[in-house]
């Protein structure tokens, strides 16, 4: 049983208030135990177009819960996804100030830009390879504006997937030149290895997630464009951030991304 449209819009705004303020709230499933993945991601868009209407751009999609360690935790059987905006990008030489955060987390992740459109319903591997033009190292900023990380799958839909900022390093590599379902990558954070993974964890492929995610958003009536970042999921356990830390994501064969913390 789902939630009515003005439950919809006053959790939107209570999330919206504890993203603006960095102070977290209690989670909505709490309050609200009839809230279901329909109505998490009507909230999700509630905020999302508030950011467009505000002048931002959508630039892409994360997924989030795709490793099945992940969604064993988590109860669920797939994964899901949130909104990646211009506004959330962060560059590899600007700080970024822990202090307007929640809980920040890191996540290691192999990106991809698009060279073309993807298809919606049925979109498979094969037109995932045909549409990918950049395989890139990146970091997405996971953060929970539900207080301690405490969420459901509800929850974390409804918060866009927890996602909070994306990070590309410099590197661009063509995908026909790397297996992308085989890259060893290593977090540092203050030069001490602080993860290890492969990213086979993500759905035991990358492309596996690219493709589940092209198919999941057209139900909500969004496509995969030319120009999108495409996050799939991390290859690592996601890593704690407190302020003056400085972290490097290791890709084999594919360069490295940096993110600093104020």
């Amino acid at each position: 049983m789902a939630v009515d449209d003005a439950t919809r819009a006053q959790i939107a705004a209570d999330l919206w208030r504890a993203e603006e303020s960095a102070v977290a709230v209690d989670r909505p499933s709490d309050t609200h135990p009839d809230l279901d993945v329909v109505d998490a991601y009507e909230i999700q868009l509630i905020n999302i177009r508030k950011r467009l209407d505000a002048g931002a751009r959508v630039a892409g999609h994360k997924v989030g819960l795709a490793s099945v360690a992940m969604q064993k935790m988590m109860g669920v059987d797939e994964p899901d996804y949130g909104h990646l905006l211009d506004t959330m990008r962060y560059h590899e030489s600007t700080p970024i100030d822990r202090s307007r955060l929640c809980f920040p987390r890191v996540e290691v992740e192999v990106g991809f830009i698009l060279g073309a459109d993807l298809p919606g319903e049925g979109c498979t591997n094969e037109d995932v390879i045909a549409a990918v033009e950049w395989v890139v190292p990146s970091i997405e900023l996971i953060d929970s504006r539900i207080r301690d990380w405490k969420i459901t799958l509800c929850d974390t839909i409804a918060d866009n997937a927890s996602s909070c900022g994306w990070i590309l390093g410099e590197q661009r590599v063509p995908i026909s030149d790397i297996d992308c379902g085989d890259i060893d990558a290593t977090l540092t954070r203050n030069g001490e290895v602080v993860a290890k993974g492969n990213s086979s964890a993500v759905l035991g492929h990358p492309l596996n997630a690219v493709s589940w995610l092209a198919r999941k958003v057209e139900s909500f009536g969004v496509r995969l464009r030319k120009g999108d970042v495409i996050l799939p999921g991390t290859a690592t356990r996601a890593i704690d951030v407190a302020a003056g830390d400085h972290f490097v994501a290791d890709f084999v064969g594919l360069g490295s991304v940096t993110l600093d913390f104020s």
